[in-house]
């Protein structure tokens, strides 16, 4: 493992799972934000938890500056870029996706569900590339939450015993001579991580599943593991993917609007229904060294209408190594191998001549003056995807400065990762469907005015 590299937060997606209590106390925190649209289905509404309208909640005094938060994202992609890096080593549902920026130390987007009999209100941090699912239970110590899960209080809650499939299937399990439960452990990013493997019924949406199987957290050290848990849909055996396969039939998809958005503008649809039925789609690629992550084949880059140079190593699917492109909606933006970031960024200074080039923040290409942006093309096998200025640059709040929004992975630790980030998808329906091996993408304009 290289966990022992990993420094810093992890930044993850989330699906906050929030009941109209949490929505109602974001929408008081912050008088312009509209209303929450309810939960349909298998469909969630989903927001960034860096909005201002935030369910996770809104501390203004604690909000930085445009200039810290670029710089607090670049650190913590650089803390999660390295962590997607370790794991070489190792029906029909719509829930709302909303935005919530000014929350520090949080996941990005955000969904609502409950836990247990009767239901408990939960926020879960939803991460495209994990399985194991955890949430801070009653006695945790190093728990960063005032809202623990309270396993007694709920009827269906059981423990899952030693010798049992499940237990089997958790990371590192455990069984002590006192007890007969399974228990597990992991790292997560600078995080250290104990559970008992346990089992309760998870509403999502207003779908509901039995039993569904998760760790009850005892005990956490480290600052990256998300306060208030976290719900994996990777590919492995204990991911909500494979827990609701009879149900979702190994399908989701997301539209993640922008990190500025206001309330539950996007959405997370689960199952094969209510997919769009014209996609563009490029096979999705395994590597049984990183069986959670979302592999495609990038073959290049275009900027304006010039292809640039990268060396084809640069983009080369190879499973030994683990080097390749994935999606993650964990990290907020696309960082690329050393050799493709120089083509991408020469390529766009070039095209942006006359004014002179700054760094902020962890980015190298920015402009203290109003200029043109070129589109900037992904190329996959059987589809190419642009993206317009909104995926591109970010801007700052006041003022005209203005970054491309990327940056080369980080040195060290065998980073040979091409990552496509939570900014560059926003305001795309993005298609997993695993039985078929394909991700989709399709523009769809899912952010809130």
């Amino acid at each position: 493992m290289a966990a022992r590299f990993l420094r810093g937060v992890a930044l993850w997606t989330v699906v906050a799972l929030l009941a109209a209590a949490g929505a109602a106390v974001a929408t008081a925190s912050h008088p312009s934000c509209p209303a929450t649209p309810p939960d349909a289905g298998a469909t969630l509404q989903v927001s960034h938890a860096f909005g201002p309208c935030s369910p996770l909640g809104n501390d203004a005094a604690a909000a930085p500056s445009w200039t810290g938060f670029l710089a607090d994202q670049a650190s913590r992609d650089t803390s999660r870029l390295l962590y997607l890096d370790s794991l070489a080593v190792a029906g029909r549902a719509y829930a709302p996706i909303a935005s919530g920026r000014q929350l520090l130390q949080t996941p990005t987007y955000v969904v609502r569900a409950r836990l247990g009999t009767p239901p408990q209100q939960l926020l879960l941090a939803v991460d495209t590339s994990n399985d194991a699912a955890w949430i801070p239970c009653s006695g945790c110590a190093g728990c960063p939450t005032a809202s623990p899960f309270n396993p007694a209080a709920s009827t269906s809650y059981r423990a899952v015993p030693c010798g049992s499939p499940a237990c089997a299937g958790a990371p590192n399990p455990s069984c002590s001579l006192n007890t007969k439960s399974c228990g597990f452990s992991l790292t997560y990013a600078d995080s250290s991580l104990e559970a008992a493997l346990s089992q309760d019924s998870l509403a999502v949406a207003n779908n509901v599943v039995k039993s569904y199987t998760f760790g009850c957290l005892q005990k956490a050290t480290g600052t990256a593991a998300p306060p208030q848990g976290l719900l994996g849909l990777g590919r492995g055996p204990l991911s909500f993917l494979s827990q609701t396969k009879d149900m979702y039939e190994g399908t989701f998809s997301y539209c993640l609007p922008s990190f500025k958005s206001l309330n539950f503008s996007g959405t997370l649809r689960l199952g094969r229904k209510g997919q769009p039925l014209r996609i563009k789609t490029t096979p999705l690629l395994a590597n049984p060294h990183r069986s959670s992550l979302y592999y495609v084949g990038m073959t290049g880059v275009r900027v304006g209408k010039k292809v640039v140079p990268i060396p084809p190593s640069a983009l080369a699917f190879d499973p030994a190594t683990g080097a390749g492109t994935v999606l993650d909606s964990g990290t907020m933006f696309t960082r690329l191998v050393a050799p493709a970031y120089a083509a991408v960024r020469d390529e766009v200074r070039h095209r942006i001549r006359g004014a002179p080039v700054s760094s902020l923040g962890g980015f190298d290409t920015c402009y203290n003056t109003t200029v043109k942006w070129p589109p900037v093309t992904f190329m996959f096998t059987g589809m190419q995807v642009t993206l317009p200025e909104e995926n591109l640059v970010i801007h700052s709040t006041y003022g005209t400065t203005s970054c491309l929004a990327m940056a080369a992975a980080p040195d060290g630790v065998n980073t040979v990762l091409n990552v496509i980030a939570s900014m560059q998808q926003q305001n795309h329906r993005v298609l997993f469907d695993v039985p078929n091996g394909r991700v989709g993408f399709a523009r769809e304009q899912c952010t809130a005015a």
